[in-house]
């Protein structure tokens, strides 16, 4: 190793911290590979390049092709090839569809169309239509626009590419009152198309086959429920066709509720899949927005059924173009979202509502219910699969289609359309309350956000093992930023005695600027819009002077967790921080008592027999210097803490607790003095010592 020795004769002359440095980069070097010799790859020719021919580019990437060999990409050969039934109906040509579910795994689909061609095509005398269209990608009716105007197919590979995937597929074509048949197994021809019987009454295209081991492996298999919904859906987006399910009942397990048989049409499209989503969920409007409206000169349609579910559940949107399923939506969907806006915005005007000057589109469609289907000329995809429309014209079409029919569907109830206006109003601002709530979320170390009020926030940056101190006034917290472990504890102090939010109204709560500091700081929302994840510390300790005007500010706190944020309690957050009342003191001793009992108990026991114990009482947390504080109320290995509890409800006797306690909230904090005074009139006789 010369060149090693060479390099060490050089650190000789350097520093040590220079030594240090460069022996590091030498090392990293000889763990690479610039001191090794280049090597040459050789036997790299023309010879060496594949050109892969008819379907092998399907069984060699068929991922390109269908998304892939797992369960979904397996289901996807249907889809496939109930697309191409699906065009022809849409095209005027067939009106009935059978899909069958075989018990060997064969799916079969039928329709009533045209039927594939299957005259020798003019470059390949030698072949059929029909087996050019089987053996080869990007062969189709659906190029020139003459078989077809509007259709979900477009490239020409969906058939090969099931062909080529098949262990074994079976065609048969009834055309021109004879029956054609012909077998392929991994996409070529095992027999040729042969005529097999004379038919009167038949004409269309069935296609059955079983995908192949080799390429899924020998786990995957069809699921009648998945099927059976791919076609329902099917039969919902096109209102003239009528799709006849059947599966062999042995594939059905006993929890599955998918009929053996089922005839499926929906004469009312989108509209009736509308009310089949919604089922017994309820709206803010009586009636869905719906319509369809047919584009100029026969360039296709638009269909839409859109609803606003008032349960404040999620929301669902399904979008289509050609009855193909778009997933990732596309501008099909930024054209009904355009409209939306353009329309629901000018309407606010027209009403003087200036709130609505804000909404967004994803105020008005993320809870609705959405379904959306088109039709248009030349759709362009995003890949095989077709999840995403990208044809640029689809966004104008379909607002202008939906921009009028809601203006009108707006007009005609106005009482509907108002509720309507609230209801997106009230979601747009809850989307700014979170957006406010996640720029208060705790900043990295690096960039430290401003929080409400006088919060003195901690450096972790994980909510497990944080804590939040809500302490009364600011000189306790002063002592208590002092006293406090500042990774992992912060201090939130509030002016005095917060408002009672039992008796008080929406409108008030949100107005107190320190139930928005508490809000704000603790980060979860209140109400509906509680939640646990974004809630910033693990523990929310109250702590108060232990005196009577302390307990009354802890009861007021209580109460505002027990109403704005009970699953805070529910789920084991909130404590109370139990400061002492009273220090004795006797030479070198020093003890804490909690109260008089506590005081005088030590008196008897600890410091029995002593003289001269000096007693001090702390008349707050304020005059407690910080050392003690921390040793006393806020140190977690010394301190003692009251965690606050509400029931469950999950037994009979928990529920009549969670009652009890809801009565006695209401009794002693609510907006009927009346009631408190019984309640004191009722317990003055326990009144011993009054701490007044």
């Amino acid at each position: 190793m010369p060149v090693v020795k060479h390099f060490f004769a050089f650190f000789k002359s350097l520093n040590f911290f220079l030594l240090d440095f460069c022996v590091k980069i030498f090392y990293c070097f000889l763990m690479s590979d610039l001191f090794s010799t280049p090597t040459v790859q050789s036997g790299y020719s023309a010879k060496d390049i594949e050109v892969l021919e008819g379907l092998d580019p399907v069984r060699k990437r068929p991922g390109m092709y269908i998304g892939g060999i797992d369960e979904r990409a397996y289901h996807h050969l249907v889809a496939e090839i109930i697309d191409n039934a699906m065009d022809e109906a849409v095209a005027g040509y067939a009106s009935n569809i059978e899909v069958h579910l075989s018990a060997d795994g064969y799916v079969s689909v039928k329709d009533n169309g045209r039927g594939i061609p299957i005259d020798p095509h003019p470059r390949f005398p030698d072949k059929s239509a029909l087996e050019v269209i089987m053996t080869t990608l990007h062969s189709g009716g659906k190029f020139g626009g003459n078989a077809y105007v509007i259709s979900g197919g477009l490239h020409g590979v969906g058939l090969s590419a099931v062909n080529a995937l098949s262990a074994h597929l079976i065609v048969e074509i009834a055309r021109d009152k004879k029956l054609y048949r012909q077998e392929y197994r991994q996409g070529k021809p095992v027999t040729p198309l042969t005529v097999v019987g004379a038919v009167s009454n038949r004409r269309g295209t069935s296609i059955s086959f079983l995908p192949d081991t080799e390429i899924f492996g020998e786990s995957v298999r069809f699921k009648p429920q998945t099927l059976f919904r791919m076609a329902r859906t099917k039969a919902f987006l096109f209102r003239g066709v009528e799709i006849r399910w059947s599966c062999d009942a042995s594939l059905i397990g006993a929890d599955d509720k998918t009929p053996a048989e089922q005839v499926l049409k929906y004469p009312n499209g989108v509209a009736d899949f509308l009310d089949y989503l919604m089922k017994d969920r309820s709206a803010v409007t009586p009636r869905p927005f719906s319509g369809r409206v047919d584009l100029p000169d026969n360039e296709g349609a638009v269909e839409w059924a859109i609803c606003w579910p008032d349960d404040y559940k999620d929301g669902f949107s399904y979008s289509y173009c050609n009855t193909i399923v778009t997933p990732l939506g596309g501008t099909h969907e930024t054209g009904l979202r355009a409209g939306l806006t353009k329309s629901l915005r000018a309407f606010a005007d027209m009403s003087g509502n200036k709130k609505a000057a804000d909404i967004t589109a994803d105020d008005i469609l993320n809870t609705a219910g959405v379904m959306l289907s088109v039709f248009i000329k030349d759709p362009q995809f995003q890949g095989q699969t077709k999840e995403r429309l990208v044809t640029p014209s689809a966004a104008r079409l379909v607002e202008n289609a939906v921009k009028d029919p809601f203006d009108h569907w707006l007009s005609r109830d106005i009482k509907s359309a108002n509720a309507l206006l609230d209801y997106i109003i009230e979601r747009a601002e809850e989307r700014k309350r979170r957006k406010k709530t996640l720029e208060t979320a705790r900043a990295s170390a690096t960039k430290k956000l401003r929080l409400p009020g006088k919060l003195a926030d901690c450096s972790h940056k994980e909510t497990a093992g944080t804590e939040i101190f809500l302490v009364e006034g600011d000189s306790a917290g002063g002592s208590a930023k002092q006293a406090r472990d500042r990774v992992h504890q912060a201090i939130l102090p509030l002016r005095g005695k917060i408002l009672n939010v039992i008796s008080a109204s929406n409108d008030k709560i949100l107005a107190n600027e320190e139930i928005k500091d508490m809000t704000e700081a603790l980060g979860c929302g209140r109400r509906d819009k509680y939640n646990e994840e974004a809630l910033r510390y693990e523990k929310i300790i109250i702590m108060t002077d232990a005196d009577v005007d302390g307990a009354h500010i802890a009861s007021l706190l209580m109460s505002f967790f027990y109403q704005e944020m009970p699953q805070l309690i529910e789920n084991g957050h909130l404590f109370i921080a139990l400061p002492p009342l009273y220090r004795l003191t006797q030479g070198g001793k020093s003890v804490y008592a909690a109260d008089d009992d506590e005081k005088d108990k030590l008196l008897k026991t600890v410091f029995k027999n002593a003289k001269n114990v000096d007693i001090s009482r702390f008349k707050g947390l304020g005059e407690m210097p910080p050392h003690q504080l921390k040793e006393t109320t806020m140190d977690p290995q010394k301190r003692t803490l009251l965690r606050v509890m509400i029931p469950h409800k999950a037994t009979e006797e928990e529920a009549e607790e969670a009652a009890y306690t809801a009565q006695m909230v209401e009794r002693l904090m609510g907006n009927k003095p009346e009631l408190r005074f019984q309640f004191i009139q009722e317990h003055a006789k326990f009144i011993e010592n009054l701490d007044i």
